[in-house]
C-alpha cells in the first residue's frame, strides 16, 4: 500500500513491518492492521507506550515537540521526585533496556528530574526498538481524521487519522492508519492561574515576567532573581511547599528576602499531611520542615485568601482579594510563584470526537475515580482501556493530561494506561482488562530531601493535597 503527498513516517521498519521513504512517499509492506499507532509525547508515559507497541510487535511513530526526549521534565532538573525508582519505570521498558545492557538505578533511591531524564527516558529511547521512529522538534498542531471534520459520521472510523505538525519551521503532515492515536502531551506548560476564579486576566498576563509557574531552580540559576526580595508564593500544596522551602535555605544567606504563603485553606495545619504519619518518609519530612517554618515565622502565612485580581503597579505587585468576606490588598511584592496546578490543552484534538468531564477536565469515565475532594494518588482505582477510550474510535487520552486538572496522577497509574491500551490494541482484551498497580496506601508524590526542591509527577500541580 503506496501513501504520497505530505506524508513522512520515517525509520528502517518496526518490528517485523517494512517501511521505505523515498522523497515525502511512503510504502508500508502490510496488512492494514499493521500500520502505525501514532503516539504523541515524548515524556515517560509516551515512551511507555512505544515500549509496549515495540514488545507486541505494533509498527509505531513517536512525535515530540522538543529537541529532546523528556525536553519538559528537564525544565524541572532540579527537582527530587517523592517516587523511588522502583515506581518510576515501566516494565516493558525495563525488558527493553536490560536487554541492551541496562543498569537499573538502585530501587530505593529517589531521582531528580534531570536523573529521571538521562538514566531511564533518554536511554529508552535510544534502544534500536524505538530510536528510529523517534521524532524531535516536531510540534503537533491538529488531529483530526483526514479530509472530514468531527461533524462527519459516514464511513468515519474507515478515514485515516492525519496528525499536521510543525519542524524546525517545516509544515509537515503524518498519517496513522486503522490501529490508533495515543495522546500523552500531559498539562506541562499550561498552568493555572494565581486567580481564584481560574480565569486568566489580562493584568495577570501582562505580568509573566514577574511571576514563575511552578518550582524555580532557586537554589541554583535563579538564586539572584529572588534574593533579598518579597516574595509571594501562592498553592497549597506540596510544590508549594518546595517553593517555600527553598526560598528559607536562600533567606539564610540574604536574610531581607521576605516570604509570603497565600492559599485559599482555611487552616495552614491543612497543608502539612501526615508528617511522622506519612507512609512516605520523604514526603511526611516535608510536612514538618514547613510546619517548623511557619512556628519559627520564617514564613508569613495568609490563609485563606481568595486572589480576585493580580495588578501592577508602578513598582512591584498588588494582589486584590477577599479574606474570611472581607476585601483585603496585599502590596509590595516583588515576585510570585504559584502552584495552583495545571489544565489540559484540548486545542490540537478539536476536530475529534471527545468525552470529557466539564469539571476536572479529565477523560470523562475517569472523573469519579480521580476526584481530588475524594481521592489521594494512592486511593485511585487502577483503570485502563475500558476507562480511557473516546467517541473517536481508535484514540486515546492517557497520562497526566488523562486526569485533566486533578492533582492525583502518578507515572506508575500512566505505565498500566499504556499496557492496557496496547493490549487493547494486539488483541488480547483479557490482558487490556486486566489492571493492577501496586502503590504504597497513601499514594507515591515527591520529596525536598538535602535542600533539593521537590514535586509530584506533574511538578506544578498540589501533588495529590488540595
Amino acid at each position: 500500500m503506496t501513501k504520497t503527498n505530505n506524508i513522512l513516517i520515517s525509520g528502517n521498519g518496526c518490528c517485523g513491518t517494512n517501511v521505505s521513504l523515498t522523497n515525502q512517499s511512503i510504502t508500508i509492506n502490510n496488512e492494514t492492521s499493521k500500520l502505525p499507532v501514532a503516539v504523541i509525547g515524548g515524556g515517560p508515559v509516551g515512551l511507555a507506550a512505544a515500549a509496549h507497541l515495540a514488545k507486541n510487535r505494533i509498527p509505531f511513530i513517536l512525535l515530540e515537540a522538543g529537541s529532546q526526549i523528556g525536553a519538559n521534565i528537564l525544565t524541572w532538573g532540579h527537582v527530587r521526585l517523592f517516587s523511588p525508582w522502583q515506581y518510576n519505570v515501566d516494565k516493558a521498558a525495563k525488558d527493553l533496556l536490560n536487554a541492551n545492557g541496562w543498569i537499573h538505578p538502585e530501587l530505593e533511591s529517589l531521582p531528580t528530574g534531570q536523573e529521571l531524564v538521562e538514566q531511564y527516558l533518554q536511554p529508552l529511547a535510544m534502544v534500536p526498538e524505538i530510536n528510529p521512529f523517534v521524532h524531535l522538534n516536531t510540534k503537533v498542531l491538529s488531529i483530526g481524521r483526514k479530509d472530514i471534520d468531527k461533524m462527519k459520521t459516514a464511513n468515519r472510523e474507515s478515514v485515516p487519522f492525519i496528525i499536521h505538525t510543525e519542524s524546525n519551521t517545516e509544515y509537515k503532515t503524518f498519517e496513522a492508519k486503522a490501529k490508533a492515536v495515543i495522546d500523552a502531551t500531559g498539562t506541562w506548560g499550561n498552568p493555572n492561574p494565581a486567580a481564584s476564579s481560574g480565569i486568566w486576566l489580562t493584568e495577570e498576563k501582562s505580568l509573566k515576567e514577574k511571576i514563575f509557574y511552578g518550582i524555580p531552580d532557586i537554589p541554583g540559576k535563579e538564586q539572584q532573581r529572588y534574593a533579598n526580595k518579597r516574595i509571594a508564593v501562592v498553592g497549597g500544596g506540596h510544590s508549594a511547599i518546595n517553593v517555600l522551602l527553598d526560598l528559607a535555605k536562600l533567606k539564610e544567606s540574604y536574610p531581607e528576602t521576605e516570604i509570603l504563603w497565600i492559599m485559599r485553606r482555611q487552616r495552614v495545619e491543612d497543608a502539612y499531611g501526615g508528617e511522622e504519619k506519612d507512609a512516605l518518609e520523604a514526603r511526611g519530612l516535608l510536612g514538618s520542615r514547613i510546619h517548623n517554618l511557619v512556628d519559627n515565622q520564617q514564613v508569613k502565612v495568609i490563609t485563606p485568601f481568595r486572589i480576585q485580581l493580580v495588578k501592577k503597579l508602578e513598582k512591584g505587585i498588588e494582589l486584590i482579594g477577599s479574606q474570611n468576606g472581607k476585601q483585603r490588598s496585599i502590596d509590595g511584592i516583588d515576585e510570585m510563584i504559584v502552584n495552583t496546578g495545571s489544565r489540559p490543552d484540548f486545542s490540537i484534538i478539536n476536530e475529534l470526537r471527545t468525552s470529557i468531564d466539564s469539571a476536572t477536565e479529565s477523560v470523562e469515565a475517569l472523573a469519579p475515580l480521580i476526584d481530588p475532594k475524594i481521592h489521594s494518588c494512592g486511593t485511585v482505582r487502577p483503570h485502563g482501556e475500558k476507562e480511557l477510550r473516546q467517541p473517536e474510535k481508535d484514540f486515546y487520552i492517557v497520562g497526566a493530561k488523562s486526569y485533566g486538572r486533578a492533582p492525583t496522577f502518578l507515572m506508575a497509574t500512566g505505565y498500566e494506561q499504556v499496557r492496557s491500551v496496547v493490549a487493547y490494541l494486539s488483541g488480547d482484551l483479557a490482558a487490556a482488562e486486566k489492571v493492577e498497580l501496586d502503590l504504597p496506601e497513601t499514594g507515591v508524590c515527591s520529596a525536598n530531601l538535602n535542600s533539593k526542591s521537590s514535586s509530584c509527577d506533574e511538578p506544578a500541580s498540589s501533588c495529590c493535597n488540595y
